[in-house]
C-alpha cells in the first residue's frame, strides 16, 4: 500500500500513519490463547496499540530527547502518587543513583551525606539499591530480613546506628512494604534521611498515621523503575519522586547535568536572567545555561520512552489489581495443593507486612529443611514456568564484594544475616505479572506442587 503523502496536510498525513500502526500492532501483536504446558515468563510486557501509537508520534516530531511527553508523564506520574515533584529518568537504577546523590548536595548543610558516611540497608537485594554508596565512598552497613515478609529487620535498626549514620535505603521488597511506620520513626528519631527503593513496589498501599499513602511517597524520596519486567513498562526508565522542594531542585540539577539553571532543553531565559548574575568565580554575566552547581549526569530519558509511558500509566491501576488477583489465587491454589498432599511444611509462602496493601510483584518461596530449591526450581522450570531468585540473595557473598570482604573495609554487617543467607540458599519467585490468566496460575500452582513429590 502506498500513501501518498504529497495530496496531504502534515496532520491529515500522521494521523494516516497512526491509523495503520493501530492496525498494525492489532493484527500482528495480539498473543495468542494460552495452551497448558506453554512457558510462563515469570514477567512480560502487557501493551496494546495505544502504547506502539503514541511511540511512533514521538517519533514523527523527532524531539528524541526529553520534551513534550515527558511533562505529561511527570506531572500525571506526580498526581497518581500523590507527591508535589517526579523527575523522569533513562532508568530504575539511575533513580536510585539519583535519588542517593541527591543527598549529596553542598545545598543540604550539616545533613549532607558525605564520603565515610554510613547507610543502614540491606543484603537481600538488588545491587543498585547499594552501588551508588559504594561508589561514593559511602559505608553500606547490612541489616537482615525477614521471613516471609523479606523486608528490613526493624528491630536491628538501634544496633545498626552509629554517629555516621546518615541515611537509610531499603526496597519494598518484590511489592511487599518493609514496615514504614518503624523505619520512618527510626529516620525521624536520629534525623536520617528515608530513601524508598520503590522499583518493584509501584502500586502499593501502607497505611501510616491513619492515612493510606502509596510507597515511595513516604520517606524523604522514592525511585522507580520501567524495565519491561516491572509494574509499567517504558523498555528502559525510571523516576525520582518526593515532596521536599529542595530535593526536587538538586535532583533536577544532578539529573541534568549538575547545571544551575532550571530552562528545559530547547528553551532559553526563563528566568529573565540569563546574563546579569555572578556565579562562583565566572565573570558576571556569564551565560547561566552554562553554569554547574553540582557534579552532575545526563540521565534523562528519551520522549519516546515518556510516550510509551503515558499509555502504560492509563492502565496502571488496572495492573495492579490483577496482580493481587493473581497473587491470591496462585497462594490459595498452593496452599490447597500442599494440604491435600499433606505437604504443608515443605515451603513458606509470603505474608504481606502488617498495614499495607501490597502491588505484588512476585511470588516468593522458601523451601524448608528436607527441600532442595535446586530441585524444586529444575523441575518447574523443566515443566515450563520460568523462576528466579530473589536477586543478589546475599549481595555481600558476590564478586563484587571480593576485595572489601578481603580487606574488612567497606561496608559493616550487624548481628548475622542468618535470613539473608537463607533466602540466598532456599528461597525462589515466580510471578504474578497482569497478562497472565487464571489458566496460568493454576497451572503453576499445580507443578510447584507436583515439584515436591517427584
Amino acid at each position: 500500500m502506498t500513501i501518498l503523502f504529497k495530496d496531504m496536510t502534515e496532520a491529515q498525513a500522521k494521523e494516516q500513519i497512526l491509523a495503520s500502526v493501530k492496525e498494525y500492532c492489532d493484527t500482528f501483536h495480539k498473543k495468542a490463547p494460552y495452551k497448558e504446558g506453554q512457558r510462563i515468563p515469570y514477567a512480560s510486557r502487557v501493551y496494546d496499540s495505544d502504547e506502539m501509537v503514541n511511540l511512533v508520534d514521538s517519533s514523527l516530531e523527532f524531539w528524541l530527547t526529553a520534551g513534550r511527553y515527558t511533562d505529561i508523564f511527570e506531572k500525571e506520574f506526580a498526581e497518581y502518587l500523590g507527591v508535589k515533584y517526579c523527575s523522569l529518568v533513562n532508568s530504575g537504577s539511575s533513580a536510585n543513583l539519583l535519588a542517593f546523590m541527591t543527598l549529596t548536595s553542598p545545598l543540604l548543610g550539616d545533613r549532607r551525606v558525605m564520603p565515610g558516611d554510613e547507610m543502614i540497608t540491606v543484603a537481600a537485594g538488588f545491587p543498585t539499591t547499594v552501588a551508588p554508596a559504594v561508589q561514593y565512598g559511602v559505608v553500606p552497613v547490612f541489616v537482615d530480613v525477614t521471613i516471609p515478609q523479606y523486608n528490613i529487620d526493624v528491630e536491628k535498626l538501634e544496633e545498626a546506628l552509629s554517629p555516621k549514620t546518615k541515611v537509610v535505603m531499603a526496597a519494598h521488597t518484590l511489592g511487599n512494604p518493609f514496615d514504614l511506620k518503624a523505619v520512618k520513626a527510626f529516620c525521624e528519631k536520629h534525623n536520617l534521611w528515608l530513601i524508598e527503593d520503590n522499583c518493584d513496589a509501584l502500586g502499593s498501599k501502607y497505611t501510616i498515621d491513619g492515612e493510606e499513602k502509596f510507597t515511595g511517597a513516604i520517606g524523604d524520596i522514592g525511585t522507580s523503575s520501567f524495565y519491561p519486567p516491572h509494574h509499567m513498562t517504558m523498555g528502559e526508565g525510571g523516576a525520582v519522586y518526593t515532596n521536599n522542594p529542595l530535593l526536587n531542585k538538586i535532583a533536577r540539577s544532578m539529573r541534568d547535568w549538575g547545571r544551575d539553571c532550571v530552562c528545559p532543553s530547547g528553551c532559553d531565559n526563563i528566568c529573565k536572567h540569563r546574563f546579569d548574575r555572578q556565579y562562583g568565580e565566572l565573570p558576571l554575566g556569564y551565560d547561566h545555561k552554562y553554569v554547574y552547581s553540582h557534579f552532575g549526569y545526563n540521565l534523562k530519558a528519551t520522549d519516546m520512552q515518556a510516550a510509551v509511558g503515558c499509555a502504560q500509566l492509563k492502565k496502571f491501576p488496572s495492573f495492579v489489581e490483577r496482580r493481587k488477583v493473581n497473587f491470591k489465587r496462585l497462594k490459595a491454589g498452593i496452599m490447597e495443593g500442599l494440604k491435600a498432599n499433606g505437604l504443608e511444611d515443605k515451603l513458606i509462602l509470603p505474608e504481606a507486612c502488617e498495614n499495607s496493601d501490597p502491588s505484588w510483584f512476585g511470588f516468593l518461596i522458601t523451601c524448608c529443611e528436607g527441600t532442595e530449591r535446586n530441585k524444586v526450581v529444575q523441575y518447574l522450570e523443566n515443566n515450563g514456568v520460568q523462576t528466579r531468585m530473589l536477586f543478589a540473595g546475599n549481595l555481600i557473598k558476590h564478586p563484587c564484594f571480593d576485595e572489601m570482604r578481603a580487606s574488612g573495609e567497606g561496608y559493616r554487617v550487624v548481628g548475622e544475616l542468618k535470613n539473608t543467607d537463607r533466602i540466598m540458599n532456599d528461597t525462589f519467585w515466580v510471578g504474578v505479572y497482569p497478562g497472565m490468566t487464571d489458566e496460568m496460575i493454576d497451572y503453576m500452582a499445580k507443578k510447584i506442587v507436583e515439584a515436591l513429590k517427584a
